[in-house]
């Protein structure tokens, strides 16, 4: 097992890197890595709304950069960019996404879809009131920041720097994704950018407020 204070270097390590060494590229076998623990990351219900989307084409950055203002230093320099993208309408109780999922990732039974369905129903309707459009793209981009997390801490722990990006216009960067066909008609849209590769400069000095300040128990 890996030692609690390894762990804590992990996340000391780790930091929003604004400037990647463009000179030095991830290795295939690493980024897989990577984007495994995205894959293995926790969704709810199962459901995995997400797709991950590796930006390799410096035409395709350059057009997000126009419309992304918070990765100035990061898109040219990275070795590897991930759009992470989310289902919105398709995460519905009954939708042929979830019924699909249902049989052919869950291979559950009917009996069981039944049940799944009007317990999943009575959530969005109920629980979290998910009915809005808005609010179930929402609930999708929170899920997304789960993988998100899981994929930046492991890819600190195998000494690749990151950098989560989430300043850029969301309808213009969802109109060039768009355009590029790359939203599968309209199925998904973005959640969040992250970006990958070796820093250039000494990582700043890490600042957080104590734990006994964010901490509360009941």
């Amino acid at each position: 097992m890996i030692s609690q204070q390894a762990i804590l270097d992990v996340f000391n390590f780790r930091h929003a890197c604004k400037t990647f060494d463009p000179g030095r590229k991830i290795a295939d076998a690493d980024f897989r890595f990577i984007l495994e623990t995205g894959r293995l990351s926790p969704s709810s219900f199962g459901y995995e709304p997400w797709r991950f989307l590796v930006i390799q084409d410096q035409a395709l950055r350059d057009k997000l950069l126009t419309v992304t203002w918070g990765a100035k230093g990061q898109f040219p320099t990275a070795s590897h960019v991930v759009a992470i993208l989310v289902r919105g309408e398709d995460m519905r109780a009954g939708s042929e996404y979830t019924e699909r999922f249902m049989r052919e990732v869950k291979h559950f039974p009917e009996e069981v879809i039944a049940r799944r369905n009007a317990f999943y129903k009575g959530f969005q309707d109920s629980d979290f009131r998910l009915q809005e459009p808005r609010a179930l793209f929402d609930w999708s981009c929170r899920q997304a920041y789960i993988a998100l997390a899981n994929m930046m801490t492991a890819a600190a722990m195998i000494g690749i720097d990151s950098c989560p990006i989430e300043g850029f216009s969301q309808e213009g960067a969802d109109r060039i994704l768009g355009e590029a066909g790359l939203l599968e008609d309209g199925h998904f849209r973005l959640a969040v950018m992250v970006a990958f590769g070796y820093r250039v400069d000494p990582q700043p000095a890490k600042t957080r407020q104590a734990l006994e300040v964010v901490t509360r128990w009941a």
